[in-house]
């Protein structure tokens, strides 16, 4: 199947100092070489130099997994540069998390933000364009040929606008050891019963159904799985609602959500040592052969089948089962995470912002990045592209085969629920909270988010 194909889905809803030469040059003297007196010389065309100015750039490329996105990303600074007279850039690596909740949340409010940041579409894209930070891409991208070029630009749009462009999409769902689903006499779960039947196999013969890192500030690990079943339960309509005031935490779908998660931890389908595993070593947990799933996002492809995976020819991937829900047949994914761009820049630094735009985006690193880096394209065109892995494959069909696809709950709610409802799970997962309780806190939180409006 094609690419292009596997990617169509209908998201349900995510003066500074000159930099050119002067080209001027003094006219030599008039008098002949043969008359000249020998310490006369002709005067040396002269050129200005551009006035030097540096830019930061905050990615989040900094995992070793992540060493091939780096790479790409340094070669696109290298062109830059060169093509950019006085320009040097100086690459800012922070991990996502920090990144998104604490850095660009305290320089969007002073006003101190980088010129060129990693930025998540939806409430963060809108939040931050209505405080005058985000600078306006729409007639950059016509400038540069690129108005059509992307899947879907909607999480990062306002009011007609666009302020961010997505590096690559995602998917959401489950990576499994196909030689441990095997082990225990398992196919692919079509429903989430089947699901539940096949963790009971395996928690049997003493192997981890499910490894998970949602410790300390990667409680978003274990968010993925809840709104996923939160929506298959009761629908994307369901999360649409929570800002809305059209529905609440308290409804049945979460209710029920809840209960399922606590219960998975009683009978140990989740690695028992949750809290004390981050992200990293939570997928580390599935790639060296110490549990049989993982639930993460498509970006994990270069964890699970990198050079220090012991099941790389092992791992197949399944999305979320069918729970008998309004959101059957739904996937969490889209194209929410890529780059913004800060509205204070001088002309040069501008200069620099479409230097980078037009040599980062293009067919070239959209293909290297399916290739090299197992990650789902954000522009149209990357077609039939040869060296693409089996795994990265299957997550295409699988994405090109669901209904539609949702963006995660948190690019349409407040931050500060996105942050309560990471407590409340992992309070879930260390059994701290009852499902009533954590459903209540949590609409409390909405409540107060609304009425700020």
């Amino acid at each position: 199947m094609a690419l292009i194909t596997m990617m169509g889905l209908t998201v349900v809803a995510g003066c500074s100092g000159s930099g050119n030469k002067d080209n001027n040059t003094n006219k030599p003297s008039e008098t002949s070489s043969a008359t000249a007196k020998p310490e006369e010389k002709k005067d040396e065309p002269k050129v200005d130099k551009a006035d030097p100015f540096t830019m930061t750039i905050r990615h989040i490329h900094i995992r070793e997994t992540a060493k091939d996105s780096l790479k790409l990303l340094e070669e696109v600074v290298e062109k830059t540069e060169g093509e950019v007279p006085g320009l040097k850039f100086t690459l800012d690596g922070v991990e996502d998390t920090v990144n998104r909740d604490v850095k660009l949340k305290a320089e969007m409010s002073s006003g101190t933000q980088p010129p060129i940041f990693n930025l998540f579409g939806g409430a963060d894209t809108q939040n931050y364009s209505a405080a005058g930070r985000l600078l306006p891409l729409n007639d950059i991208m016509a400038e540069l040929g690129l108005s059509d070029s992307f899947f879907d630009l909607r999480e990062f749009t306002v009011d007609g606008e666009v302020y961010g462009l997505p590096e690559t999409g995602y998917i959401e769902g489950f990576f499994y050891n196909k030689k441990m689903f095997e082990e225990v006499g398992a196919g692919i779960p079509a429903t989430w019963d089947e699901l539940m039947a096949t963790m009971e196999k395996l928690q049997a013969k003493g192997i981890t159904p499910l490894a998970m890192g949602a410790g300390g500030g990667d409680g978003w690990v274990a968010n993925m799985l809840v709104n996923n079943m939160f929506v298959a339960l009761g629908g994307p309509e369901l999360q649409e609602g929570f800002a809305k005031g059209e529905t609440k935490w308290t409804d049945p779908a979460v209710m029920k959500t809840f209960e399922i998660i606590a219960d998975m931890v009683k009978k140990k389908y989740i690695d028992p040592n949750v809290l004390g595993l981050g992200f990293a070593e939570g997928q580390a947990k599935f790639y060296t052969g110490n549990a049989a799933m993982l639930f993460d996002g498509s970006w994990a492809v270069s964890a699970v089948i990198g050079e220090t995976s012991t099941v790389k020819d092992d791992v197949g991937f399944f999305r979320f089962p069918d729970i008998g829900g309004k959101g059957d047949g739904y996937i969490n994914g889209g194209w929410s995470n890529g780059y913004g761009f800060s509205k204070d820049l001088n002309d040069n630094e501008l200069k620099a912002v479409k230097g980078f735009i037009k040599n980062f985006y293009t067919l070239e690193n959209q293909k290297r990045t399916l290739v090299e880096n197992n990650k789902i394209p954000s522009m149209k065109g990357v077609d039939n592209v040869e060296g693409a892995s089996e795994l990265i494959k299957s997550i295409g069909e699988q994405q090109g085969s669901a209904k539609g696809a949702y963006p995660a709950f948190d690019a349409l709610v407040k931050q500060e629920v996105k942050v309560q409802l990471e407590s409340v799970v992992q309070e879930l997962l260390g059994g701290q909270v009852s499902p009533e309780d954590g459903a209540k806190r949590m609409q409390e939180v909405q409540d107060a988010a609304n009425a700020q409006g």
